[in-house]
């Protein structure tokens, strides 16, 4: 399966999702990020200096765990990451509206460039319910 079922959409308002990459070792990299899903279709910003992006810019294999209020329902997308700038902070400031107004520049440091990150799963795994 891959799209995402209806009975897990509710999980896409999420406040946080698990973002695992490959590391050059070979072994995985778990992240916490926020993501912005937007017509099925899940987002995150990036800062380029962090290691998870130097991950995908060599592996673009990724898998994004997204938890309900119970460990009892999750949803899963495993696939590959697409990266493209974001040299104007444009999707950024619509993730960093989703959290309350952040303004992401203010996490970067000078000089630091932002990519968005689009994942397109190759799996969708949908688990529990309530």
């Amino acid at each position: 399966m891959t799209t995402i079922p209806e009975s897990h959409k509710d999980l896409l308002n999420a406040p946080v999702a698990v973002l695992g990459t490959v590391g050059a070792s070979g072994r995985p990299q778990l992240s916490g990020v926020w993501f912005l899903a937007e017509d099925d279709t899940v987002r995150l910003s990036l800062n380029t200096s962090r290691q998870k992006v130097k991950n995908l810019q060599a592996n673009p294999k990724v898998s994004l765990l997204i938890f309900g209020e119970s460990p009892y329902k999750y949803l899963e997308l495993r696939g590959d990451a697409e990266l493209s700038a974001d040299p104007d902070y444009e999707f950024a400031d619509k993730v960093g509206a989703k959290y309350g107004g952040a303004d992401l520049r203010e996490r970067d440091n000078p000089g630091d460039t932002r990519v968005v990150i689009t994942i397109h799963p190759q799996r969708v795994i949908a688990w529990g319910g309530e």
